[in-house]
Formats: C-alpha cells, sequence, structure tokens
C-alpha cells in the first residue's frame, strides 16, 4: 500500500524575493538594503513589513490583515496574502491571491509557481507542471521551481522526467532539498507518495552529482522505507562509483524492515 509523506509545504529562500531582498518586497534577484532613516531613527514598519513579521511567526491571519493594509496594486501583496491562506489550508482563497496577483503581473514567476503547487494539492498533476514550466520561462535559474517539476513529473510517474528536473534543480542549488526555510514568497512542494522510490531518485540524483554522504543517506532512507528493487542500487550507471564504498556495501546487505 503506497504510503504519503505528511511533509508540510516549505518556503525557501532560494535567491527569490523575501529569501533575498528580506521584507522588500521586491522580486528581482539582486541585494537592496535601504537606506536607515535620518538621525538614526528607526525606520517606520509599514503594513506589508508587520505581515512579514507576523508570517515568520506562523500567525497568518494577522499576518492577513496587516497585507490588507499593503498596496493593493501589489502583485507581491497579493501573492503573500494567497500563501498565509495556503499555510491555513485554504487551497480555494490561495488559489484566488495567486491569480489576482498574477493577473496584476503576468511575469511574476512566484505566483506562477504558487499556483502550480495548488494543482499539485489537488493532483492536478498535468496542470501543476504547466504552472511549473511557465514560471521557468521567467524564472529559468530557479532551483525550487525545477524541484516543484520534478516531484509533478514523479506523481504522474514521469519518473526519467521526474530525475532530469532533480538533476538541473540540484545543479542550481546544491542545497535545495534540504532547504528548511519557514518564510518566503515561493512555495516548495515536499509532499509526495511512494516515499521509498522517492528517495530513491534522489539518491540516484545526489550520486550522479558525486556528493556520496548524501547520496548514502538517501539509499538508507529508501531501503528503511521498503525500495524493494535493490538491484538497482547495483545495476544504475548512477551508483557505479559506490560500488566500492563499504558504507554503501553495508547498506544494501542489511536486511532493512519498512518503518
Amino acid at each position: 500500500m503506497k504510503r504519503q509523506v505528511q511533509l508540510a509545504l516549505l518556503l525557501t529562500a532560494a535567491g527569490l524575493a523575501w529569501g533575498q531582498n528580506a521584507f522588500t518586497g521586491d522580486s528581482r534577484t539582486d541585494k537592496q538594503v535601504k537606506p536607515l532613516a535620518p538621525n538614526g531613527t528607526k525606520p517606520e514598519i509599514t503594513p506589508e513589513m508587520r505581515g512579514d513579521i507576523f508570517m515568520a511567526r506562523k500567525m497568518y491571519r494577522e499576518a492577513i490583515d496587516a497585507y490588507r493594509n499593503a498596496p493593493q496594486d501589489s502583485a507581491v501583496t497579493w501573492n503573500k496574502i494567497g500563501i498565509a491562506y495556503h499555510q491555513m489550508l485554504d487551497l480555494g482563497t490561495a488559489k484566488k491571491h495567486y491569480e489576482r496577483a498574477i493577473k496584476i503581473n503576468p511575469k511574476y514567476a512566484e505566483a506562477i509557481n504558487n499556483l502550480g503547487t495548488i494543482y499539485y494539492a489537488q493532483k492536478s498533476y498535468r496542470r501543476a507542471i504547466s504552472q511549473y514550466n511557465k514560471a521557468l520561462k521567467l524564472a529559468p535559474q530557479s532551483a525550487s521551481i525545477y524541484s516543484n517539476l520534478g516531484t509533478a513529473y514523479f506523481a504522474r510517474k514521469k519518473y526519467k522526467d521526474a530525475f532530469e528536473a532533480y538533476q538541473q534543480a540540484l545543479s542550481l542549488d546544491p542545497e535545495v532539498f534540504e532547504h528548511r526555510s519557514t518564510h518566503g514568497v515561493l512555495l516548495q512542494e515536499r509532499s509526495v507518495e511512494e516515499r521509498a522510490k522517492f528517495h530513491f531518485y534522489l539518491a540516484k540524483v545526489y550520486a550522479k552529482a558525486g556528493n556520496v554522504e548524501r547520496a548514502l543517506l538517501y539509499v538508507r532512507k529508501a531501503l528503511e522505507e521498503g525500495f524493494k528493487e535493490r538491484n538497482k542500487f547495483l545495476e544504475d550507471p548512477e551508483f557505479k562509483a559506490l560500488q566500492e564504498n563499504p558504507e554503501f556495501q553495508q547498506l544494501l546487505a542489511m536486511d532493512h524492515r519498512a518503518l
């Protein structure tokens, strides 16, 4: 029976909007530093900044109230309200806010990606893939969106496409699969079925990238979660460099019981 891992939607700070330009609401990737207020006084806290603070504290309703007082012609504002609703699992309302953000700024890759995560949550994987591809045309250097694309392909059992998307994600950000950030404007999907097979493919991605430590970590996870096709660890070329590794050999020799 397929097991579903209930890993919460994560917000990533992978070089996009909040993650790099903290509290600016600017989706550009160049860093900006706001000038200090004159006479050394503290800068005014804007409604958007207040909302960001509430989001960081996971006070989502308070964040929404704060964002309602921010400029309503800002795609960033509507996207952030969408994320707040998304975090409360109100997917329908979140979707409406993402769509409003996209209507204001049709080239807002983060909102397009987030709309894709709504479709993914609703198991509408084709639509999710379509949104992720649209977002990638606007933000081709986003490791997180490539990761989301791979996860959507994985859900459709298009494992080759998923593997390629994961490879691209890892090449752009070696930590993309390890992010545990709690704030941002771009959602990164972490909820998958077939957990054992998912971790097998992550092991494969890391092995091909030459990251032995991470590859072994996910080999162990895949086996502990009941991955049955052990021969793939011996036959798939991505694992060739691990064949003489003592820890790898020990993992394959052990009798793992599914957790």
